[in-house]
């Protein structure tokens, strides 16, 4: 009778223990391109009643994030990355943003599950899981390809891609670079949502930078220029010209420019929709 309720006791410890902490874990969308950043967000609660301070030290970390693939088996890690240090106060809540991709090997195509777990601070040895959350990861359809080099780089070499993407219910325009040499993927991001009812417009300069046009709503267009490191230099709107659609024209000096296109500044459109006076703004009228 004494040793059932020393166990009793003990449990209840433990169940105390881990009831200190509330975590949650959230992912920004559940259909990902296969290479693109998945972007995990964990929510900690602070119920211990006093200040917590989580970080490393040295040998483990206070968060760790368990990935499996479809067959249950683990997904290679690419290191062991530092999640910093974190305080939060008695009662309060914490959000930490995560790149799944940058600490997973997650270039290839599947199905995938992910939990969060938050260690306690000290030697306690107590945790808290997160609930598990479920995605996948799609090839994405080719559309563009081009091979360049790299200017002062000599035996450098990137492709360029452009992928078409359906996900969540919407289609969706992505570059890709790839090290020609290693075969690593650089970057794979998103440009944006797509309208297929025309084709995108693709293109590089004599600079070896990657011009890419495509519609996003019935009357707007996208113009995204993009490097060989794969970083977005500029990303500019226009809307039709007078005659038919934006494009973009090849000069013979290699320069890239978009051509009958009226530029659509946001800024100046909000700035412009204010100045507009709606009818209850209007000064009555007595006679």
């Amino acid at each position: 009778m004494i040793f059932r309720n020393v166990c009793i006791f003990f449990l209840a410890l433990a169940g105390l223990a881990e009831a200190q902490l509330a975590a949650s874990l959230k992912l920004s969308k559940k259909n990902y391109l296969a290479g693109e950043p998945v972007t995990a967000v964990v929510t900690i609660t602070n119920h211990a009643g006093k200040e917590l301070v989580f970080f490393s030290d040295g040998r483990t970390q206070w968060l760790d994030l368990i990935l499996k693939d479809s067959h249950g088996d683990d997904v290679m890690q690419r290191g062991n990355g530092s999640f910093g240090k974190v305080t939060i106060r008695a009662g309060e809540s914490l959000s930490r943003q995560v790149d799944l991709s940058q600490h997973f090997q997650l270039s290839e195509p599947g199905n995938f599950s992910v939990v969060a777990v938050v260690h306690m601070p000290g030697n306690s040895g107590d945790s808290t899981s997160t609930n598990r959350v479920l995605f996948s990861q799609s090839p994405g359809l080719p559309y563009w390809a081009q091979k360049v080099g790299i200017p002062n780089r000599p035996g450098e070499s990137r492709e360029f891609r452009i992928l078409n993407f359906s996900g969540d219910n919407k289609t969706q325009i992505y570059a890709q670079i790839m090290d020609c040499r290693t075969g690593q993927m650089i970057r794979t991001f998103l440009l944006g949502d797509v309208l297929m009812l025309r084709k995108p417009i693709v293109t590089v300069d004599r600079a070896q930078r990657l011009h890419v046009m495509f519609l996003a709503t019935p009357s707007m267009w996208v113009h995204c220029q993009i490097d060989t490191d794969g970083k977005l230099g500029d990303r500019q709107l226009h809307q039709r010209g007078t005659v038919g659609d934006p494009q973009l024209m090849t000069f013979g000096d290699g320069t890239v420019s978009v051509a009958n296109s009226v530029p659509y500044d946001p800024k100046a459109a909000a700035e412009a929709k204010a100045k507009i006076r709606k009818a209850s703004d209007r000064p009555s009228v007595t006679y």
